[in-house]
């Protein structure tokens, strides 16, 4: 799914033209009138792999899209922040967690939605979590636990199975995978 073309320039407001600039190698939305040209790039989503004594924390959705079903805690980067401040960011807004962050654990392509996902292992400063208004619920689990058939995205799915595999192997490395 590729996200709806621009129609409308941000700067000046007048119809664009689809087309490839001069210099470029792909078609971009170009202002007719001020010749401002409109990058559309890749969303960077952070987020964390909260663990606390072998079992990974995950949350309920609050919110659309898959609404009730369980995901680990990430969300859109926001400007001026960086990947780990992102990522510490979203763990405490939507688990309501504090955590140490360890290595850089999973960069995933989402093709279809333009997404990146850059996912953290992280160790839970407290056994104590408070669901924030983007959480119905959250919860550990260890592998057996894991509601597989309610995870929210492939991504995290993809994710938590290179995750306990690895965990149960007791060395990491960063995972890398595209999701179509």
């Amino acid at each position: 799914m590729h996200p709806r073309p621009i129609l409308h320039c941000n700067r000046c407001g007048a119809a664009v033209v689809h087309r490839v600039p001069e210099g470029d190698s792909l078609v971009r939305a170009v202002c007719p009138i001020c010749a401002h040209i409109q990058y559309e790039n890749p969303r960077n989503i952070v987020g964390t792999v909260p663990v606390w004594d072998g079992r990974v924390l995950l949350c309920r959705r609050a919110i659309e899209p898959r609404l009730g079903l369980w995901t680990l805690p990430a969300g859109f980067m926001e400007l001026g922040e960086t990947t780990e401040q992102g990522a510490r960011r979203e763990t405490l807004e939507e688990a309501g967690v504090d955590v140490a962050l360890d290595a850089l654990y999973c960069v995933a392509n989402v093709r279809p939605v333009s997404q990146v996902y850059l996912l953290y292992r992280a160790r839970m400063l407290r056994a104590h979590w408070e669901p924030g208004a983007e959480t119905l619920e959250a919860a550990l689990f260890a592998p057996e636990e894991v509601p597989w058939d309610r995870i929210a995205f492939r991504t995290v799915t993809e994710t938590l199975r290179r995750y306990f595999a690895q965990s149960a192997q007791g060395r990491f490395t960063l995972q890398t995978f595209d999701v179509d």
